[in-house]
């Protein structure tokens, strides 16, 4: 049976201060190289690789993009590997904007256990990167306006904190990370609740102190939410003109009010949207949608 390494304090000092819970991100990467073993052992790297031998590894960028996720695969490799992984360098840091070719970490470490965390430390490497940039690419789209990109919860089961650290990484603002800590009412509340006076008057009858945020589909909707008392508001579907008009009317309230934008939207509309004043722009592609950014592990020197 494979046996998995304690990740050192300098790593979980590393994965705390990006705001990721080390213990959890010991579990993933326990749970991605037993999925990768399969209850066997490396058998390609057991077989090819003499026993004792040690390599120099690069972890490099094969396409430009926005890193994010470098400790977590740090973290892979020193749980496979344990301390014989003696010698990890950072060369970029997460949130770094990287080119093709840039070396991001160069690792000393036994061969045979190196090549075995290889792809798990690669596809979580990859995989958050991909979100970085994907998020740094509305981010940019934004700049200039009031507006923030921010994700959803449309995350990968098991992935969630990592992929909204990602967002981060990436310039962009995560919206709540579980139904527990900040309430959404939706159309479906609403219908089920009998109004969106009614559904906003139950949540705050069970929490008087949790923020409320109520999703509504026009301006009339939006003027509604705002009487029942809520402080932000997702604008659903609106196009650009609308968006302007509940900015109007947001004005006149009198009372902060945040509003968040969503549905429909692309990076070509994103300026525009930004422009009209809202406060968010809510984008569930990030997490969902979001393609690998290319990077790979070569090794250059056998020790």
């Amino acid at each position: 049976m494979f046996t998995f390494h304690a990740l050192p304090e300098s790593t979980r000092a590393l994965l705390r201060a990006g705001g990721l819970d080390p213990d959890a991100v010991a579990a993933i990467v326990r749970m991605a190289v037993t999925e990768d073993l399969a209850g066997g052992i490396d058998v390609t790297s057991t077989a090819t690789v003499p026993a004792g031998q040690r390599s120099v590894g690069e972890f490099a960028a094969r396409s430009a993009g926005v890193l994010a996720g470098l400790p977590v695969a740090m973290a892979v490799v020193e749980a496979v590997c344990g301390e014989a992984a003696s010698d990890i360098e950072f060369c970029r840091r997460d949130g770094d904007r990287i080119a093709k070719g840039d070396v991001v970490a160069r690792v000393t470490a036994p061969t045979r256990s190196f090549l075995t965390a290889e792809r798990s430390a690669l596809n979580l490497l990859c995989h958050l990167s991909g979100v970085a940039t994907l998020t740094r690419r509305w981010a940019d789209a934004l700049e200039g306006t009031p507006a923030k990109v921010r994700d959803t919860r449309k995350t990968m089961p098991g992935l969630r904190a990592l992929q909204k650290y990602a967002v981060r990484c990436g310039g962009g603002v995560n919206h709540r990370m579980a139904l527990s800590d900040a309430a959404l009412v939706k159309d479906n509340h609403v219908v089920a609740a009998g109004g969106v006076a009614q559904a906003f008057a139950k949540v705050r009858a069970l929490d008087g102190q949790m923020p409320i945020e109520i999703e509504v589909d026009s301006v009339e909707a939006m003027r509604e939410a705002i009487e029942a008392g809520a402080d932000l508001i997702l604008l659903d579907n609106f196009t650009v003109e609308q968006l302007r008009e509940a900015v109007g009317v947001r004005s006149e309230c009198g009372r902060p009010v945040i509003l968040e934008a969503s549905g429909g939207l692309t990076i070509e509309s994103a300026r525009a949207v930004g422009a009209t004043g809202v406060d968010y722009i809510a984008v569930g592609e990030l997490t969902h949608s979001a393609r690998v950014l290319d990077l790979g592990l070569d090794l250059t020197s056998v020790i």
